[in-house]
């Protein structure tokens, strides 16, 4: 892990479990959407680091509410609760990935996928959200879209996205090569 890698993780816990973080204190009108930015090639480093904080959370705060959120568990639990996936399994098999990828555009738009989350993972029971696996999940979903489609569902409750690439405050480019839309309503969690 790189030195700066290893100062802004290190950063995240005490700010996470603080009560202005909790309750959104400083940000006006704003929603409470973070994102945390790093390089793909820190993916490793960065997922041993979410175990950690899960792990300290439940010591420092033990009261807190916290959901982890791994995008691509999620959207294989979607496609399983929708039986979609053992038949996604076998589009894939016979016609390829682009055929997969149309076929399941549709199922997984930002706003199912939201509701799905919301189902699984309430946000008025929850004190704060963490999400990673972006990069996992990518193409299958957008993030700028699911953020977008997030943002009645999540009320007040903290959401905190891991993600592989660049946030400028304006726009996500994944892996720092693939520009998404722009995406300027969450602050950097940590710069």
């Amino acid at each position: 892990m790189t030195r700066d890698l290893d100062e802004r993780l290190n950063q995240i816990l005490p700010k996470i479990i603080s009560d202005d973080f909790l309750t959104g204190k400083g940000l006006g009108n704003e929603i409470s959407f973070w994102i945390f930015d790093y390089l793909p090639e820190d993916e490793l480093s960065v997922r041993k680091h979410l175990d950690f904080l899960m792990s300290q959370i439940s010591k420092q705060r033990p009261a807190l509410r916290v959901a982890h959120v791994n995008l691509f568990d999620l959207l294989i639990d979607y496609l399983k609760d929708r039986n979609y996936l053992g038949k996604a399994i076998e589009l894939q098999t016979a016609k390829g990935n682009e055929a997969l990828l149309k076929a399941l555009a549709a199922p997984l738009q930002g706003k199912n996928i939201a509701k799905f989350l919301a189902s699984q993972h309430p946000p008025q029971d929850l004190d704060l959200m963490l999400m990673s696996g972006v990069g996992s999940a990518y193409p299958l979903l957008r993030t700028h879209n699911l953020l977008n489609n997030l943002h009645p569902i999540m009320g007040e409750t903290p959401l905190v996205l891991f993600y592989p690439g660049i946030y400028d405050g304006q726009s996500l480019s994944l892996f720092g090569q693939i520009k998404q839309d722009n995406y300027y309503r969450a602050f950097k969690l940590v710069p």
